[in-house]
């Protein structure tokens, strides 16, 4: 865990530290076949979910607790649970089975006070009137302070402001979220987060942009944002999006760009794409393209050192990990309940042990296969993130050769039609398979920018068959590219004279047939006119697209063939690729 722990977050790290903690307490449990001791653990399972804001995940834990416990007959333990698990529900806005499970919490009768408290939040999600509900509320505030249970002051007063807005009143909504706010802070920073939030959209509502300036700024200041570099970026990109609402664009700009920076400093890899994101579209706006594209520079550049600093992905296998480990402890725990049930009855128990071995089996199989198809995924995904770079610095080069060779409005009038390709691919870079039509205008794009810069070289023609769906059909991102690139770069340029290109999309019952062909050189004579030095450097770009075509056969079953050679008859190569329909 240390190792792991380097470039993580204290708060990433406790997260961690608490997952395995409960799950050695649960193998621990489990080894004794002791149910309280499983159902404890679901409880301190879900409380830690439930204080992150996972309210899902608490959900689960907490139904199987409840099970347990009324299994054990276990009144106070299933009262508490009810209860946690109805403000679990309520938190995901599932009303109906949390005002049911608020009912059963209530009519367990544990104490006068936990009767009390649910009776309250029974009322507060069926009464008909505002005044009814925020009654209720007020009620549990008044016993939550008499037992100074701070987190449950804090969420009546938010409760409260809610109910203020359903009448109208800012001004109590106002000062019921700040008073929610100063007392969560010091004990739960995961609920003054949300009141912050909710405070500052109220601000934004009513056009008090100072105000959720100003709040958003206080919350920048407190301690658990401060020490958290995650949530501090997270509260800076939400500053700047009131700047934006303000229509204050140069405030969100350094605001943006401070963030940025953090983010790539303390390797948080999705928060500086994120900020990449907001600061393109401002640049956009405001017509300055060159900034874009400099901002596009500077993070493909330093990405492989964010990447390698970020270790989120190693601490969500570790999550991951440990999660199917309490599903294995899980199953372990019901095979041990089958055994002890059948252990005096000698015949069930042979066919129990035959079941339990077949099981394991099958079990070992399956997991051995779904670990090598997540290698296979992640190998592909390595493969997808790497022949990005790859392409943006080949067109990069396209754009500074162009700058250096043509007047300066051709120049911006290249780079414009860059930006807007590199935008695209960033785009559809997260997914395995994208609408053919956006595949389409992704290469439309790059042969028109490398038909400006070799216009003396080719021309191209793209020729797509009326019977293919555009939108419906799926085929792999930037898998057809790299082919393009080599027909142009290691072919048709080397011409004495202009040469041509054709890419032809056809349909067929069972399978989509893409053809690239060029009039150019040829595979073999490119091989002549290789220097020593490009003859010891195998070509990234098509040896990853080859593996990717092997990887999404193994994965998706696609069935995907490619064959490359030079035509027959003439100069040229001829590419033809089938992927199944």
């Amino acid at each position: 865990m240390l190792a792991v722990g380097n470039y993580l977050s204290a708060q990433d790290t406790t997260k961690v530290a608490q997952v395995l903690k409960s799950a050695a307490k649960l193998k621990k449990a489990v080894d004794k076949n002791d149910d309280k001791g499983v159902a404890d653990t679901y409880v301190g399972m879900a409380n830690d979910y439930y204080n992150q804001g996972n309210y899902a995940k608490s959900e689960e834990y907490l139904i199987k607790a409840k099970a347990l416990y009324q299994k054990l007959n276990d009144k106070k333990n299933l009262e508490s649970t009810t209860r946690k698990l109805a403000q679990s529900q309520e938190k995901q806005n599932k009303i109906t089975p949390a005002l049911s499970n608020y009912s059963m919490a209530a009519q367990m009768n544990y104490s006068e006070k936990s009767k009390t408290v649910n009776s309250n939040d029974v009322a507060r999600l069926s009464s008909p009137t505002p005044e009814l509900r925020a009654e209720a509320i007020q009620n549990n505030i008044n016993i939550s302070k008499k037992e100074n249970e701070q987190a449950n002051v804090a969420e009546g007063y938010s409760q409260l402001a809610e109910i203020n807005l359903q009448q109208k009143d800012i001004y109590k909504a106002e000062a019921n979220l700040n008073s929610a706010y100063v007392i969560s802070k010091k004990e739960a920073p995961q609920q003054a987060l949300a009141i912050n939030q909710k405070l500052a959209d109220l601000y934004v509502e009513n056009k008090k942009f100072d105000k959720a300036i100003e709040a958003k700024k206080k919350v920048l200041k407190e301690d658990f944002v401060k020490e958290n570099s995650q949530e501090k970026v997270n509260q800076i990109q939400e500053l700047a999006d009131i700047y934006i609402k303000k229509n204050d664009p140069k405030e969100a700009v350094d605001l943006l760009r401070n963030a940025y920076g953090i983010a790539l400093d303390k390797g948080h890899t999705l928060e500086a794409q994120k900020s990449v994101k907001k600061l393109d579209s401002l640049y956009a706006i405001s017509g300055n393209v060159d900034a874009s594209v400099q901002l596009y520079r500077d993070f493909l550049g330093k990405l492989p050192n964010l990447v390698s600093k970020d270790r989120s992905l190693v601490d969500n296998k570790i999550l991951e990990d440990t999660e199917q480990r309490i599903s294995q402890l899980e199953k372990e725990k019901e095979l041990k309940d089958e055994l002890i049930r059948k252990k005096n009855v000698f015949n069930y128990g042979l066919i129990a042990t035959l079941i339990v071995l077949t099981g394991l089996i099958i079990f070992i199989f399956r997991t051995l296969k779904k670990v090598q198809t997540k290698n296979k995924k992640i190998a592909l995904q390595s493969l997808r993130r790497e022949m990005n770079p790859h392409f943006i610095f080949n067109s990069l080069n396209s754009v500074n050769h162009f700058i250096a060779t043509n007047n300066e409005l051709e120049a911006n009038q290249y780079l414009t039609k860059f930006s807007k390709l590199m935008r695209g691919v960033m785009e559809n870079s997260t997914d395995d398979f994208i609408p053919f039509q956006q595949e389409l205008d992704l290469l439309q794009n790059y042969l028109a920018l490398e038909k400006t810069r070799f216009a003396d070289k080719f021309d191209y023609e793209i020729d797509v068959d009326d019977n293919l769906n555009m939108q419906s059909l799926q085929v792999p991102g930037m898998l057809i590219q790299p082919f393009l690139e080599n027909a142009i770069w290691h072919g048709l340029r080397y011409r004495t004279d202009k040469g041509f290109l054709k890419l032809s999309f056809e349909k067929n019952t069972q399978y989509l047939k893409i053809i690239i062909e060029d009039n150019g050189i040829g595979i073999e004579e490119s091989k002549k006119q290789k220097t020593e030095h490009q003859k010891t450097r195998e070509g990234r770009g098509m040896k990853n697209t080859l593996e990717r075509i092997k990887l999404l056969n193994d994965l998706y079953k696609k069935d995907i063939t490619c064959v490359v050679k030079d035509k027959e008859n003439s100069s040229g190569v001829l590419v033809t690729i089938k992927i199944n329909l």
